[in-house]
């Protein structure tokens, strides 16, 4: 199965059984067309897990005057019973040019009621999922890890020229070229890239391939 059927089968599955368990409100949101949203979820989340687990569709939420808001996903935290991660997919016609005055305001004051409860919430536009998603996938492994979303039981054993890798990629800011690797720890190419695989599919870097598939420089997520 490719990566594309796996995602495929994954995201029916969470959706049939997100619209099973939903009435009223978030029924009708989740059978409406949610291209946006498919995009974050396989371009970014599944690009990033590997999986959709723990995803919520159209997450229902309470804001501070009890009204009810929704998210295009929620994921709540492995261990801790804080609130939890929202995620937006937003479109450009519809959170922008064609927003209202009123819209935009109550837009604005919903992302505040949902930090101020408590929430993380990351936004990304339809235009970046789709032409720079490497971007995106970066954003969201960052935030996973400053906000510590991911469970210790869940972190991977690194080996030593792992754990170099990651060390020197922080140092620069989180985004070095092969080559540096190379000469920085004066190993082959051959290891720095059997290292750098490694790494991600730990899902702790993403890696940046030339168009004949040589790795040319890797992204790393901070505070893993």
């Amino acid at each position: 199965m490719s990566m594309d059927q796996a995602f495929e089968r994954a995201y029916e599955n969470m959706m049939e059984k997100a619209i099973k368990a939903s009435t009223g409100e978030r029924k009708r949101r989740l059978l409406l067309d949610r291209f946006n949203e498919k995009l974050l979820a396989r371009h970014v989340w599944w690009e990033v897990r590997g999986d959709l687990e723990g995803l919520i569709p159209e997450l229902e939420i309470k804001d501070l005057k009890d009204g009810t808001r929704f998210s295009d996903y929620g994921f709540h935290h492995p261990i801790r019973c804080h609130r939890g991660l929202l995620l937006e997919a937003d479109a450009f016609g519809t959170h922008l040019r064609d927003v209202s005055r009123w819209k935009y305001a109550d837009n604005l004051e919903r992302q505040n009621h949902l930090l101020i409860d408590g929430w993380h919430l990351l936004r990304f536009s339809r235009d970046d999922m789709i032409e720079k998603p490497r971007r995106c996938q970066q954003t969201l492994l960052s935030a996973l890890s400053a906000w510590d979303f991911i469970a210790p039981k869940d972190r991977p054993r690194l080996n030593v020229y792992e754990r170099a890798i990651l060390h020197y990629a922080r140092e620069q800011a989180g985004i070095v070229r092969i080559g540096e690797l190379v000469e920085q720890l004066q190993v082959s190419y051959r290891s720095i890239g059997r290292h750098t695989l490694a790494l991600e599919h730990k899902g702790l870097v993403i890696l940046d391939r030339s168009a004949g598939g040589r790795i040319m420089k890797l992204t790393s997520a901070k505070n893993l």
